[in-house]
């Protein structure tokens, strides 16, 4: 099937990024409709409380200079302290504002990301399975540690400091304003040169940041399938050849993480040192209106004085100090939308469509012989069929019968994997299909269970089309062991229990000995109990197996795909698992996939498949007397791929 090479997380459009950034607001508008609010009160207060005593600190500055003249302390004491007095009641305001909005802000940060990944992996539980087909899983996982804290660091740190460094800004410029009107003219000047300049260098970095996430999620990506497949790589001595690989993704994510933090660090310095001599500036432009005696056009209609002077440097050096930190957390803002941008993407696939309506419910028989609806567990199943043309319902047996009629399939337009296939599955009978790697063997069970849906033919179970069929009753009424075993952290009896969670242990350990496991668990430290970690890796590949078959054996279904279920196991395992499960196909339909042909001699029909057609299909002696493919591949004439 086909693979996405270039990797997930490619970068949307430019004009997207003021999309996620909205989405995120919003989000975070609706989850906290008073919080939010209260900490953007919290902010203003905190910005005002720090700009405000400027102008306390000029009045100030100014009563110094009208007592101190005169030597009238005491006059100037009671002038001056109540001011004194102001200022420190502004930053114990300052103070209390700014620890409330951010505790706030941690509370909602956390509260705020709980609830995107509970959303992203609800998402993720709905997706087709073409989805996982087609991505890299450490690129998926990428979106849940990287993209993740790239937007936890934009609600928690970068989007607060924004607001409050952008309040402060417009506050303190008020205040110049109010002033000088000359003085802050310099100040606009200086300031129109610095945002040229963060447009320039912040337009590269926001690129570059686009990258870094896309080439962070594609490196995980790599790391991830060479942990996974680290004996082969090993076994094949291919570990030079995957360092190669490795460092050649490395670099691109050096090259693109380097230029990102290369402009944006390049922006503070740059912004700083603009400030410094903007400070030099207004010193010097100050300092020549006071000795020339200019008059100060300004709203507070004062004429220029020293104790305008002072404050006003003050001021300008905090004006261009918080113009920094609004560059500064723009860049952080870029990387946590770039990240966003790979979640949000996510989270708009479209999830697998459903339109099935047929379900399985639990059955009695009636006494005279028909089957209704039971609320009890009777372990009798049937299809309930609502026809929506009169209302009524029909309800057919459960039995397995599938029928596969003229089915033509294709991962990708163009590519047939599957051409004219017809399988007649009657309950009860055993079906095996063998042929070369590549074959479509697979696909066909992928189809029975609508991994992946036809692109024409019908496929019927128990007279259905499939597609009216609910896909979460439809597999559940069909059990699969596949050739790579799947284990969870947790114990061997939850292990088998998760193919049906109601089952009690009696049922998980009467699966168990159906399936041959019971020998090998009763031995392990703590039976039953034991605890299984990193998809079993305190068990052999053949134990695994074994318990892979048991979790299939305990929720009894009437269909039973066994995808090469015995391959991974010995030749002696395999003669005990064979007993397990004849028993457990006993009574079932069964689809078998087997490269190895002893294991489907018993079955009553075999499908040999060449490049997605049926090319012999025959009971195995039947088969022999054709004397074609299938008899040259059982004789050793022919081997499959």
């Amino acid at each position: 099937m086909p693979r996405n090479t270039k990797g997930y997380g490619a970068p949307r459009k430019p004009g997207e990024a003021f999309k996620s950034l909205s989405r995120i607001v919003k989000m975070l508008r609706e989850s906290f409709p008073k919080l939010l609010p209260l900490t953007l009160v919290c902010i203003l207060f905190s910005s005002a409380a720090s700009s405000i005593p400027a102008v306390f600190m000029q009045k100030v500055i100014a009563d110094i200079e009208t007592y101190a003249p005169t030597g009238n302390w005491e006059a100037a004491k009671a002038v001056i302290f109540p001011k004194v007095g102001v200022l420190i009641a502004l930053y114990v305001i300052a103070l209390i504002s700014m620890t409330t909005w951010q505790q706030i802000v941690a509370v909602m940060t956390h509260s705020y990301l709980h609830k995107m990944r509970c959303a992203l992996f609800d998402k993720m539980q709905n997706l087709p399975i073409r989805y996982f087909d087609t991505h890299q899983h450490g690129d998926i996982m990428s979106h849940y540690t990287n993209d993740i804290d790239t937007i936890r660091q934009m609600i928690s740190q970068a989007l607060p400091a924004l607001v409050q460094a952008g309040s402060i800004v417009v506050f303190v410029f008020c205040i110049m304003l109010y002033y000088s009107f000359w003085l802050t003219l310099v100040v606009v000047a200086g300031i129109a040169l610095m945002t040229f300049i963060s447009k320039t260098l912040g337009g590269g970095s926001a690129k570059y940041f686009i990258r870094q996430q896309a080439a962070v999620g594609k490196t995980e990506g790599y790391v991830q399938e060479m942990m996974t497949g680290q004996k082969v790589v090993q076994v094949f001595c291919h570990e030079a050849q995957n360092q190669e690989d490795f460092d050649a993704i490395n670099e691109q994510l050096y090259e693109d993480s380097y230029r990102a933090h290369a402009y944006a660090n390049a922006l503070a310095p740059i912004i700083l040192n603009l400030g410094n001599l903007l400070y030099v500036l207004l010193a010097i432009v100050g300092g020549a209106l006071y000795l020339a005696g200019a008059k100060n056009i300004s709203f507070s209609g004062k004429p220029f004085q020293v104790s305008i002077l002072v404050p006003f440097l003050n001021m300008a050096k905090q004006f261009t100090g918080n113009l920094n930190q609004v560059t500064q957390q723009l860049n952080a803002i870029v990387m946590a939308v770039a990240g966003a941008e790979r979640v949000f993407a996510l989270m708009d696939e479209e999830p697998e469509a459903d339109n099935g309506y047929v379900t399985m419910v639990n059955v009695r028989e009636n006494p005279d012989g028909s089957i209704s609806e039971s609320s009890e567990i009777t372990h009798k199943w049937a299809w309930k069929h609502p026809h929506s043309a009169d209302g009524s319902i029909t309800y057919t047996p459960l039995q397995g019968d599938v029928t596969l009629d003229s089915v033509d399939f294709a991962y990708e337009e163009g590519k047939p994997v599957l051409q004219d296939v017809t399988v007649f599955a009657k309950p009860g009978q055993k079906v095996a299909f063998v042929g070369a790697t590549g074959a479509g063997k697979t696909t066909i069970t992928n189809l029975i269970n609508r991994f992946y849906d036809i692109a024409d033919g019908k496929i019927r179970y128990d007279g259905i089309n499939i597609n009216k069929i609910k896909k979460s009753d439809l597999r559940r009424s069909l059990g699969i062991v596949l050739q790579e075993t799947n284990l969870f952290t947790g114990t061997v009896m939850d292990n088998i229990r998760y193919g049906r969670l109601d089952a009690s242990d009696e049922d998980c350990i009467a699966a168990a000995k159906l399936a041959g496991a019971d020998d090998f668990i009763t031995r392990l430290p703590e039976g039953y109990a034991t605890m299984l970690s990193g998809n079993g890796a305190n068990l052999s590949q053949g134990q695994r197996q074994l318990l892979a078959i048991a979790r299939a054996a305990v929720a009894d279904p009437p269909v039973m795909i066994l995808d090469e279920a015995t391959s991974s196991i010995d030749t002696r395992t395999e003669a005990i698992v064979q007993r397990g499960m004849d028993a457990l196909m006993k009574g079932r339909t069964v689809f078998v996939i087997a490269h190895r042909l002893s294991t489907v001699r018993n079955s009553d029909v075999i499908m040999v498949l060449d490049h997605g057609k049926i090319i012999e299909r025959g009971s195995h002696e039947a088969l022999l007397e054709k004397k074609g493919t299938y008899y040259q591949l059982y004789t050793g004439a022919f081997e499959l791929d």
